[in-house]
């Protein structure tokens, strides 16, 4: 059966990044078909390809993932012959993504103005931890200090603490859906303007984080107010919290609206906190929050956890679990939803996530795992660039590929 179109086919993007938050933006355009070319160092290639937990191998189950639908290529950035190879290439393609410390592109003579003499078009995307000017953009940034100057960091944790990171790199993540986000966007642009030339999009680590502050920037300006850390609730919206039940577990339940309050409360049994004028509105029990949490675990810690989310689903009340990766892949709605795909690395099967969101015309998929370093050199540089197998060979051998 002949498969689906995608929303991005016949673009065409060469991702010059490494780590996580270039290629992921890679990761994105590569499931919705565009035709993703990594260029990565020869030799080891990308270092996340040994990062975390490793396979047999010796290579990161992460970047089967990570590495999906991908055309990797080798060249020597550092290497005249390498860089002008790059060159070659970005004159071919639509899009090109790089997440090196400012100056590094311009410096090797691969900046935007210098593709832009040859292809006019090239829509150049830019990650870095502080953006491409102002007075941190030569700052070196990973996600972990760009979470903590973007304020995610402050308004996570318990009061009184450290603050706290959860235990993966969102900022890097969602620098990467920013700028995949942009790159659509001047693809748009591009096709509503026939003719129109590239642009330069720049993506900030700590900006993309910032970006999901919510109402922290006017609440502040407006009333002076800061927001700070607040543990397993969110500040001004209640009930919203994590409680403990019976056997252990901890359930999450959000009935922070009127109507749904209510309904909570009738399942706790207490029909007089649904009537309290105290409670009729979420300005109300913002007001006598510790009260109504108090209400909330002692009825949660009377019974287990699945009976708790039975009688909250049966009152229509947002509740769940909090599930670990184990529990996620043997969810029958998780499985329903078809967030794993099975791929074969060397032989063997494995499991990695789908990619959101769905499309229900031209959706998303995964054609093959992430490959090995280079492994698409002989096919990029003669069908795109015309080189023979000697000529490749050749470059290999002088450390060019």
């Amino acid at each position: 059966m002949k498969e689906k179109a995608r929303p991005l086919d016949g673009i065409r993007v060469l991702e010059a990044g490494q780590l996580l938050a270039g290629p992921f933006t890679g990761s994105i355009l590569a499931y919705y078909g565009a035709e993703v070319i990594k260029v990565e160092p020869p030799g080891d290639g990308d270092p996340i390809r040994s990062w975390r937990v490793l396979d047999d191998d010796g290579t990161s189950f992460w970047w089967r993932s990570l590495g999906r639908n991908k055309k990797c290529i080798t060249a020597n950035l550092r290497d005249d012959q390498g860089r002008e190879l790059v060159r070659r290439l970005a004159r071919k393609c639509d899009v090109l993504i790089e997440n090196f410390r400012p100056g590094v592109m311009e410096k090797w003579g691969l900046g935007p103005a210098d593709l832009w003499v040859d292809n006019p078009g090239l829509i150049y995307a830019r990650i870095s931890g502080y953006g491409q000017d102002g007075p941190y953009s030569s700052k070196p940034g990973f996600a972990s200090v760009c979470e903590g100057i973007g304020g995610m960091r402050y308004v996570n944790g318990k009061p009184d603490e450290a603050p706290m990171r959860p235990n993966l790199s969102l900022g890097d993540t969602m620098a990467g859906l920013h700028t995949a986000l942009g790159i659509v966007m001047a693809c748009l642009h591009q096709a509503n303007n026939p003719g129109s030339k590239g642009q330069v999009i720049d993506t900030a680590l700590y900006e993309a984080v910032f970006n999901l502050l919510e109402g922290v920037v006017p609440e502040y300006d407006g009333a002076g107010v800061i927001r700070e850390p607040s543990g397993s609730t969110i500040t001004g919206i209640v009930p919203t919290n994590t409680y403990l039940c019976s056997d252990g577990k901890f359930i999450i339940i959000g009935a922070n609206g009127d109507s749904i309050f209510k309904r909570l409360c009738e399942k706790m049994g207490r029909p007089d906190m649904a009537v309290d004028a105290r409670f009729a509105d979420n300005a109300g029990r913002v007001r006598h929050e510790q009260e109504i949490d108090d209400a909330i675990t002692a009825w949660t810690g009377s019974m287990d956890s699945a009976t708790a989310l039975s009688l909250l689903d049966e009152a229509r009340v947002p509740s769940g679990p909090i599930y670990s990766v184990a529990d996620m892949m043997i969810n029958e709605h998780f499985i329903a939803r078809g967030l794993f795909e099975e791929v074969s690395v060397n032989g063997k099967h494995l499991k990695i996530p789908a990619m959101v969101p769905k499309l229900s015309k031209t959706p998303g998929r995964t054609d093959w795992p992430g490959p090995e370093v280079g492994a698409f050199n002989q096919v990029v540089y003669a069908d795109l660039l015309g080189m023979s197998a000697e000529e490749i060979a050749t470059l290999e051998e002088q450390g060019v590929l």
